[in-house]
Protein backbone atom coordinates (compact mmCIF):
# COMPACT_ATOMS: atom_id res chain seq x y z
CA UNK A 1 0.00 0.00 0.00
CA UNK A 2 0.79 3.63 -1.01
CA UNK A 3 -0.41 6.93 -0.49
CA UNK A 4 2.96 8.59 -2.07
CA UNK A 5 2.04 11.66 -3.63
CA UNK A 6 -1.40 12.00 -2.72
CA UNK A 7 -3.28 14.68 -2.09
CA UNK A 8 -5.25 14.85 1.42
CA UNK A 9 -7.30 16.88 3.09
CA UNK A 10 -8.90 15.58 6.80
CA UNK A 11 -11.12 17.95 9.15
CA UNK A 12 -10.68 17.78 12.54
CA UNK A 13 -7.49 16.80 12.20
CA UNK A 14 -6.28 18.21 15.56
CA UNK A 15 -7.60 15.49 17.39
CA UNK A 16 -9.08 12.00 17.70
CA UNK A 17 -9.49 10.19 14.88
CA UNK A 18 -8.82 13.02 12.42
CA UNK A 19 -5.25 13.36 14.01
CA UNK A 20 -4.89 9.66 13.91
CA UNK A 21 -6.02 9.22 10.29
CA UNK A 22 -3.99 12.49 9.01
CA UNK A 23 -0.66 10.81 10.50
CA UNK A 24 -1.49 7.50 9.21
CA UNK A 25 -1.49 8.90 6.06
CA UNK A 26 1.48 11.00 5.90
CA UNK A 27 3.26 8.13 6.87
CA UNK A 28 2.76 6.15 4.04
CA UNK A 29 3.89 9.64 2.19
CA UNK A 30 0.73 11.70 1.55
CA UNK A 31 0.80 15.28 1.62
CA UNK A 32 -1.57 16.06 3.92
CA UNK A 33 -4.28 19.26 4.31
CA UNK A 34 -5.07 19.62 8.52
CA UNK A 35 -8.37 21.40 8.35
CA UNK A 36 -9.63 22.42 11.82
CA UNK A 37 -10.81 25.10 14.16
CA UNK A 38 -8.32 25.59 16.94
CA UNK A 39 -4.25 26.57 15.23
CA UNK A 40 -2.90 24.92 18.60
CA UNK A 41 -3.89 21.21 18.08
CA UNK A 42 -3.36 21.52 14.23
CA UNK A 43 0.15 22.80 14.67
CA UNK A 44 0.44 19.49 17.00
CA UNK A 45 -0.84 17.31 14.37
CA UNK A 46 1.90 18.88 11.94
CA UNK A 47 4.72 18.72 14.34
CA UNK A 48 3.83 14.48 14.85
CA UNK A 49 3.74 14.20 10.96
CA UNK A 50 7.04 16.22 10.14
CA UNK A 51 8.91 14.62 13.06
CA UNK A 52 8.13 11.44 11.05
CA UNK A 53 9.52 13.23 7.70
CA UNK A 54 5.77 13.54 6.57
CA UNK A 55 4.43 16.90 4.78
CA UNK A 56 1.52 19.06 5.74
CA UNK A 57 -0.36 22.14 5.94
CA UNK A 58 -2.89 24.01 8.23
CA UNK A 59 -5.90 25.38 6.93
CA UNK A 60 -7.78 27.19 10.46
CA UNK A 61 -11.29 27.07 9.54
CA UNK A 62 -14.00 26.61 11.80
CA UNK A 63 -16.90 24.60 10.54
CA UNK A 64 -19.51 26.05 12.83
CA UNK A 65 -19.19 29.73 11.95
CA UNK A 66 -17.01 29.98 8.78
CA UNK A 67 -19.08 27.93 5.91
CA UNK A 68 -18.15 31.05 3.98
CA UNK A 69 -14.69 30.51 3.56
CA UNK A 70 -14.66 27.07 2.40
CA UNK A 71 -14.09 28.61 -1.40
CA UNK A 72 -11.09 29.79 -0.70
CA UNK A 73 -9.97 26.88 0.47
CA UNK A 74 -11.15 25.61 -3.34
CA UNK A 75 -9.38 27.81 -4.68
CA UNK A 76 -5.42 27.73 -2.41
CA UNK A 77 -5.67 23.97 -3.37
CA UNK A 78 -6.37 24.44 -6.82
CA UNK A 79 -3.84 27.29 -6.90
CA UNK A 80 -0.96 25.09 -5.29
CA UNK A 81 -1.76 21.28 -6.85
CA UNK A 82 -4.80 21.74 -9.35
CA UNK A 83 -6.70 18.78 -7.70
CA UNK A 84 -7.40 16.34 -4.42
CA UNK A 85 -7.12 13.39 -4.35
CA UNK A 86 -9.21 12.36 -1.05
CA UNK A 87 -11.34 14.29 1.26
CA UNK A 88 -11.99 12.99 4.53
CA UNK A 89 -14.61 14.44 6.95
CA UNK A 90 -13.83 13.70 10.27
CA UNK A 91 -14.49 16.49 12.27
CA UNK A 92 -17.85 15.96 14.24
CA UNK A 93 -19.87 17.85 17.03
CA UNK A 94 -21.19 15.58 19.40
CA UNK A 95 -23.80 17.78 20.73
CA UNK A 96 -25.46 17.68 24.84
CA UNK A 97 -26.88 14.37 25.72
CA UNK A 98 -30.70 15.69 26.69
CA UNK A 99 -33.98 14.49 25.84
CA UNK A 100 -34.95 15.63 22.74
CA UNK A 101 -38.02 18.08 24.46
CA UNK A 102 -35.41 19.84 26.14
CA UNK A 103 -33.02 20.07 23.29
CA UNK A 104 -31.43 23.90 23.02
CA UNK A 105 -32.60 24.59 19.33
CA UNK A 106 -29.01 26.47 19.17
CA UNK A 107 -26.82 23.41 20.25
CA UNK A 108 -28.88 21.52 17.38
CA UNK A 109 -28.06 23.92 14.67
CA UNK A 110 -24.48 23.57 16.06
CA UNK A 111 -24.88 19.51 15.70
CA UNK A 112 -26.58 19.62 12.26
CA UNK A 113 -24.37 22.11 10.78
CA UNK A 114 -20.65 20.56 11.73
CA UNK A 115 -22.16 17.05 10.93
CA UNK A 116 -24.25 17.76 7.74
CA UNK A 117 -23.70 21.13 6.13
CA UNK A 118 -20.84 21.60 6.63
CA UNK A 119 -19.31 17.98 4.99
CA UNK A 120 -22.57 19.18 1.90
CA UNK A 121 -20.64 22.20 1.62
CA UNK A 122 -16.73 21.24 1.56
CA UNK A 123 -17.54 18.23 -1.15
CA UNK A 124 -19.74 19.99 -3.09
CA UNK A 125 -16.81 22.86 -3.80
CA UNK A 126 -13.93 20.36 -3.57
CA UNK A 127 -15.91 17.85 -6.13
CA UNK A 128 -14.27 19.77 -9.33
CA UNK A 129 -10.88 19.22 -7.47
CA UNK A 130 -11.72 15.60 -6.75
CA UNK A 131 -12.37 15.07 -10.39
CA UNK A 132 -8.66 15.79 -11.54
CA UNK A 133 -7.54 12.72 -9.51
CA UNK A 134 -6.97 10.06 -11.45
CA UNK A 135 -8.52 8.43 -8.36
CA UNK A 136 -10.70 10.49 -6.14
CA UNK A 137 -12.59 9.56 -2.92
CA UNK A 138 -14.92 11.22 -0.43
CA UNK A 139 -14.64 9.24 2.72
CA UNK A 140 -17.66 10.08 5.18
CA UNK A 141 -17.58 9.57 9.12
CA UNK A 142 -21.00 7.96 10.62
CA UNK A 143 -21.97 5.33 13.44
CA UNK A 144 -24.21 3.11 14.75
CA UNK A 145 -26.22 6.33 15.75
CA UNK A 146 -27.15 6.86 11.95
CA UNK A 147 -28.86 3.25 11.95
CA UNK A 148 -30.29 2.75 15.31
CA UNK A 149 -32.39 5.27 17.53
CA UNK A 150 -30.30 6.25 20.22
CA UNK A 151 -31.76 7.98 23.65
CA UNK A 152 -30.64 11.30 24.58
CA UNK A 153 -28.12 11.48 21.49
CA UNK A 154 -30.99 12.99 19.26
CA UNK A 155 -29.20 15.74 17.23
CA UNK A 156 -25.63 13.59 16.98
CA UNK A 157 -28.20 10.63 16.05
CA UNK A 158 -30.14 12.89 13.65
CA UNK A 159 -27.01 13.97 11.97
CA UNK A 160 -25.60 11.08 11.12
CA UNK A 161 -28.28 9.53 9.96
CA UNK A 162 -29.03 12.62 7.43
CA UNK A 163 -25.17 12.34 6.58
CA UNK A 164 -25.39 8.68 5.79
CA UNK A 165 -28.66 9.58 3.51
CA UNK A 166 -26.58 12.08 1.73
CA UNK A 167 -23.86 9.77 1.18
CA UNK A 168 -26.27 7.32 -0.68
CA UNK A 169 -28.35 10.00 -2.42
CA UNK A 170 -25.34 11.48 -3.65
CA UNK A 171 -23.91 8.02 -4.73
CA UNK A 172 -27.08 6.88 -6.12
CA UNK A 173 -27.39 10.46 -8.28
CA UNK A 174 -23.85 9.76 -9.81
CA UNK A 175 -23.39 5.94 -10.41
CA UNK A 176 -20.46 6.40 -12.83
CA UNK A 177 -18.59 9.38 -11.54
CA UNK A 178 -14.83 8.64 -10.87
CA UNK A 179 -14.98 10.47 -7.58
CA UNK A 180 -15.69 7.08 -5.43
CA UNK A 181 -17.73 8.75 -1.53
CA UNK A 182 -17.69 5.91 0.71
CA UNK A 183 -18.89 5.91 4.17
CA UNK A 184 -16.85 4.41 7.26
CA UNK A 185 -17.89 3.28 10.99
CA UNK A 186 -15.14 3.20 12.68
CA UNK A 187 -17.08 1.87 16.22
CA UNK A 188 -16.39 3.00 19.75
CA UNK A 189 -13.53 4.76 20.01
CA UNK A 190 -11.10 6.08 23.13
CA UNK A 191 -11.46 9.84 22.06
CA UNK A 192 -12.08 13.41 24.64
CA UNK A 193 -15.32 13.25 22.29
CA UNK A 194 -16.72 9.88 23.40
CA UNK A 195 -15.30 10.96 27.17
CA UNK A 196 -17.74 14.13 26.42
CA UNK A 197 -21.07 11.81 26.20
CA UNK A 198 -19.68 8.98 28.22
CA UNK A 199 -17.53 10.40 31.00
CA UNK A 200 -17.80 6.82 33.42
CA UNK A 201 -16.47 4.54 30.80
CA UNK A 202 -13.07 3.40 31.28
CA UNK A 203 -11.50 4.61 27.85
CA UNK A 204 -8.88 1.76 28.28
CA UNK A 205 -11.46 -0.90 27.55
CA UNK A 206 -11.62 0.98 24.00
CA UNK A 207 -9.71 0.81 20.75
CA UNK A 208 -7.65 3.64 20.04
CA UNK A 209 -8.34 5.74 17.26
CA UNK A 210 -4.76 4.54 15.71
CA UNK A 211 -5.67 1.21 15.28
CA UNK A 212 -8.39 1.58 12.83
CA UNK A 213 -6.46 3.69 10.80
CA UNK A 214 -5.78 0.92 8.35
CA UNK A 215 -9.94 0.66 6.53
CA UNK A 216 -8.60 4.51 5.55
CA UNK A 217 -5.33 3.90 4.41
CA UNK A 218 -7.36 0.86 2.29
CA UNK A 219 -10.20 3.40 1.45
CA UNK A 220 -7.54 6.07 0.36
CA UNK A 221 -5.03 4.15 -2.06
CA UNK A 222 -5.56 5.16 -5.55
CA UNK A 223 -5.11 1.14 -6.14
CA UNK A 224 -7.94 -0.10 -4.41
CA UNK A 225 -11.72 0.90 -6.37
CA UNK A 226 -14.17 1.40 -3.42
CA UNK A 227 -17.48 0.12 -3.79
CA UNK A 228 -19.21 3.75 -4.76
CA UNK A 229 -21.60 4.41 -1.69
CA UNK A 230 -20.55 1.20 0.51
CA UNK A 231 -20.61 1.30 4.36
CA UNK A 232 -17.22 0.19 5.46
CA UNK A 233 -16.09 -1.07 8.86
CA UNK A 234 -12.30 -1.44 9.77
Amino acid sequence: MSLKNRIILVTGAGSGLGRAVSIACAREGAHLFLLGSRVKTLKATDDLIRANGGEAGIVPLNLESELHRIPEVAKALFERFGRLDVLIHAAAQIGPRTPMELHCPADWETVLRVNVTAPFFLTRELMPLLKNSQAGRVLQIICREAHEATPFRGSYAASKAALWQMTRCWCAETPNSPVRMVAVDPGPMATALRTKVFPGEDPATLPTPESVTGIFLKLADANFQPTHGELYHP
